[in-house]
């Protein structure tokens, strides 16, 4: 059985910082592509940033410059540095990956639990 952690949500001030991890573990064989998404209220859940396997990242427009996202392959897990909060930020943020199991040929889309973001004035 393969158990996704996240870890890092909470409160920030405006224009303070925050940094997610989401560690996979299991029989894990590989991880390819990752992701960070997120969804507010009523809202569909969105890609924040990616990063494939070689590490080309790619980040939605509204966090170009602010958000980074980043992976360790040694320790299966992915990493995701919020600077300069503001107030559209605010989610539950989900952490993504396609990992592919011990004696597995396919690759299957796994998510984390999901961690709150929130931002005050």
């Amino acid at each position: 059985q393969v158990r996704r952690v996240e870890s890092g949500g909470g409160g920030v001030q405006a224009g303070g910082s925050r940094r997610l991890s989401c560690a996979a573990s299991g029989s894990i064989s590989s991880i390819n592509a990752r992701g960070w998404y997120r969804q507010a209220p009523g809202n569909q859940r969105d890609l924040v940033a990616g990063i494939t396997s070689g590490g080309s990242t790619n980040d939605a427009d509204s966090v170009k410059g602010r958000f980074t996202i980043s992976r360790d392959n040694a320790k299966n897990t992915v990493y995701l540095q919020m600077n300069s909060l503001t107030h559209e930020d605010p989610a539950v943020y989900y952490c993504h990956a396609e990992v592919r199991y011990t004696d597995d040929v396919t690759t299957y889309n796994r998510w984390g639990q999901g961690t709150q973001v929130t931002v005050s004035s």
